[in-house]
């Protein structure tokens, strides 16, 4: 049964396009992991400063492998001088849900 990981991302407005050019900067950095399914960075329209990361995976084996090893790699990079860069996000918090129901579009 497959999962979905919901990171919940604090980001107040001036560190928005920071956050957003990480994201671009490390993009397919994910799709090569074994379990994965999908993956969308969410940008908050109005009401809240909180942005979600969705990502779902096969099992929850998958998504723990990516996060001890290709995960946890690129949050300990640095820069040229091996100094990391300030978090963009000022809080995390991490939502864990099964897929119980899902649909698509069907063709006519």
């Amino acid at each position: 049964m497959s999962v979905v990981k919901i990171n919940v991302l604090t980001v107040p407005a001036e560190q928005r396009e920071t956050l957003e050019k990480r994201f671009a900067s490390r993009a397919h950095a994910v799709e090569s992991s074994d379990g994965f399914e999908w993956f969308e960075l969410l940008r908050p329209v109005e009401g809240t400063d909180s942005y979600l990361v969705y990502t779902r995976w096969r099992d929850e084996e998958s998504f723990q492998t990516w996060m001890e090893g290709p995960m946890k790699a690129a949050h300990q990079g640095g820069d040229a001088q091996g100094e990391r860069p300030k978090p963009a996000a000022s809080g995390s918090t991490l939502w864990s849900f099964e897929v119980v129901q899902q649909a698509a579009p069907t063709t006519a």
